[in-house]
C-alpha cells in the first residue's frame, strides 16, 4: 500500500463539526441550554461521597487517588491534569495520565529510569474497566515537570507537554522553588507509548516552551500545539517531524516548529473581544530556535517568552492562555482560556487576557482559523482548560474558574449547557476538573479531579439522551 492511501485510511474525514456554527454563544449569547436536564447530587460509588452534581441517570467511582500504590507497590502522586483513553483487552480503557507536579521534589517511581531524579511530575498508565475499577497501573515516565496536558496519537502513544522552561539554566519561576537542583533543562514533548515504556527522551525540535497541549493531525503528520504562557502573550504552533509519525510509528525529532499567523495582520491580538463568525486566513512562519541555551540563568519570565518572541517578531498571532485542544475530522478545536472581554460587573481574571473564554477551531486542510465560541460572562463559560470531543462532535469542556467548577457541553449548533457540577470542597478552593475523555466505545467519560487530594473518576449514564 503506498503512502498516500495509507494515511488516507486512517483519516476520517475533512469538514469539522462546527464547519456551519455562527457563534451562537458568542458575545452575549443566551443562558446554557439543559443539554441533559438539571444536575442533583450523587454519590461516588467509591466511597458514598457526593463529589458531583450530574444529570438524573447518570452515575460513577472515582479511582486511582493521591497517595495510592499502583500495582508495584509505589506511590501515586497527585496534580492528576491531561489524559487520554486507549482500547485495551477484554472491553477495558488503557488511561495515560499526567501529573503536574512542579519544582525539585524527587521523581516518584523509580529514579534510574527518571529523565531527572529530581523532577516529580510524569505520567501513569492504568488499565481500568468501563466502571472505573483499576485492573493494574504503573509509573510510565518520571522525572519530568508540569505535565499538563498533551494529546492522543494515532499510533496508540500519548504526546505529554511541560508547561515550563525550568531548568538548572533558568532561574526559579514564581514557585521559588530552586531550580538549581534539577539535573535537565525541560520544557518540552515526551511520547509515551500504550504497549511499551516510554524512553523519556525529549523531542527538543518541537519547542522549549510552556506547552500545554498536542493534537495530531493524521492527514498532514503535523502535531498542533498549544501555548499556556500565563502572565504574557502565547501561541499557536505545529510540528512537522521529519517523517509522517504513523509511517515512523512514533514521533521523531530533528522537524520543523511554527507559530501561527493571521494574514495581512501583523501580530493580530486574538485575546480580545471578537466579533461573532469571526474568521481569518493564516500563514505559518518558521521557527528559528525552537530549543535556545539559556546563559547566566536569566529570569524565569525572561526564558518563557523566548520561543514565542521570535514568532511574534515575524507577525505571528498573540492568543490569551492557551490551554485544551483536540483534533476531529480534519479540526483542531483549541481554547483560550482567558480569551475576550470581561463582562460588565466582573472583573478580569488574573494573568494574560481579560476575558472568559474562547473556543477557536483551525481546519488543517484549508488553513481557516474560526471563532466558534466565546463567553459573555462567568456564569456562562468560566476560564475553560481541558476539552475533549464525543463521537456526536460535540465538545467537553473543564472549567477552571473561580468560583463553582463544571463540565460544560458546546453543540454543534454552537449552543453551551451544564453537563457536571464539582461540589465545592472545603478548604480547596481550587479544585478543578481535568484530563476528560471518553473511553472506547463511548460508554465512560474519565475525568481527572486536581485538587489536594487528586483522584480520577469513571461517569457513565445515557448518553443517548442528549448531545453527547
Amino acid at each position: 500500500m503506498d503512502r498516500r492511501r495509507f494515511i488516507s485510511n486512517v483519516v476520517a474525514g475533512i469538514a469539522g463539526p462546527f464547519a456551519g456554527v455562527a457563534c451562537a454563544g458568542a458575545k452575549g449569547g443566551a443562558d446554557p441550554v439543559r443539554g441533559y436536564g438539571p444536575l442533583r447530587p450523587v454519590r461516588d460509588l467509591r466511597d458514598g461521597k457526593a463529589r458531583l452534581h450530574l444529570p438524573d441517570g447518570f452515575r460513577y467511582r472515582s479511582f486511582s487517588v493521591a497517595g495510592d500504590r499502583y500495582s508495584d507497590g509505589s506511590a501515586v502522586p497527585g496534580k492528576h491534569d491531561g489524559m487520554a483513553a486507549f482500547s485495551g483487552p477484554g472491553g477495558s480503557a488503557v488511561l495515560i495520565r499526567n501529573h503536574e507536579v512542579n519544582g525539585p521534589v524527587g521523581a516518584f517511581g523509580d529514579r534510574r529510569k527518571a529523565y531527572d531524579p529530581m523532577a516529580g511530575g510524569g505520567t501513569s498508565t492504568l488499565q481500568v474497566t468501563r466502571y472505573g475499577e483499576v485492573i493494574r497501573s504503573a509509573p510510565s515516565l518520571n522525572g519530568t515537570m508540569m505535565n499538563c496536558s498533551g494529546g492522543p496519537m494515532a499510533w496508540r502513544a500519548w504526546v505529554t507537554c511541560e508547561e515550563t522552561v525550568n531548568g538548572p539554566d533558568v532561574a526559579n519561576d514564581r514557585s521559588g522553588e530552586d531550580n538549581s537542583k534539577l539535573t535537565r533543562k525541560h520544557g518540552y514533548l515526551f511520547e509515551v507509548p500504550v504497549a511499551r515504556a516510554a524512553t523519556a527522551t525529549p523531542i527538543r525540535s518541537a519547542g522549549r516552551f510552556p506547552h500545554e497541549s498536542a493534537a495530531f493531525d493524521p492527514s498532514s503528520g503535523a502535531v498542533y500545539l498549544t501555548e499556556d504562557n500565563f502572565s504574557f502573550p502565547s501561541g499557536f504552533y505545529r510540528y512537522l517531524p521529519p517523517k509522517h509519525p504513523i509511517l515512523a510509528g512514533r514521533l521523531l525529532d530533528g522537524g520543523r516548529l511554527q507559530m501561527l499567523a493571521v494574514e495581512d495582520a501583523d501580530r493580530a491580538d486574538l485575546s480580545k473581544a471578537q466579533e461573532p463568525g469571526a474568521a481569518y486566513g493564516t500563514a505559518w512562519v518558521d521557527i528559528d530556535d525552537p530549543d535556545p541555551d539559556f546563559t547566566g540563568r536569566p529570569a524565569y519570565d525572561e526564558a518563557a517568552q523566548a520561543v514565542g518572541r521570535q514568532g511574534r517578531k515575524k507577525g505571528a498571532a498573540i492568543f490569551a492562555r492557551l490551554e485544551g485542544a483536540v483534533h476531529h475530522h480534519g479540526t483542531v478545536y483549541f481554547v483560550s482560556t482567558q480569551g475576550g472581554a470581561t463582562a460588565p460587573g466582573e472583573r478580569a481574571p488574573d494573568g494574560f487576557g481579560d476575558g472568559r473564554g474562547q473556543v477557536w477551531a483551525y481546519e488543517t486542510w484549508s488553513g481557516r482559523l474560526k471563532l466558534v465560541y466565546e463567553s459573555p460572562r462567568s456564569s456562562v463559560l468560566d476560564l475553560p482548560d481541558n476539552v475533549t470531543v464525543s463521537r456526536r462532535g460535540t465538545l467537553v469542556l473543564c472549567e477552571d474558574g473561580e468560583e463553582d467548577n463544571y463540565l460544560r457541553g458546546l453543540t454543534k449548533s454552537g449552543d453551551i449547557f451544564d453537563f457536571c457540577r464539582l461540589q465545592p470542597i472545603e478548604g480547596d478552593g481550587g479544585a478543578e476538573f481535568a484530563g476528560t475523555t471518553f473511553g472506547p466505545g463511548g460508554h465512560t467519560l474519565y475525568v481527572n479531579l486536581q485538587a489536594k487530594q487528586g483522584m480520577s473518576i469513571a461517569i457513565w449514564g445515557p448518553w443517548e439522551r442528549g448531545p453527547f
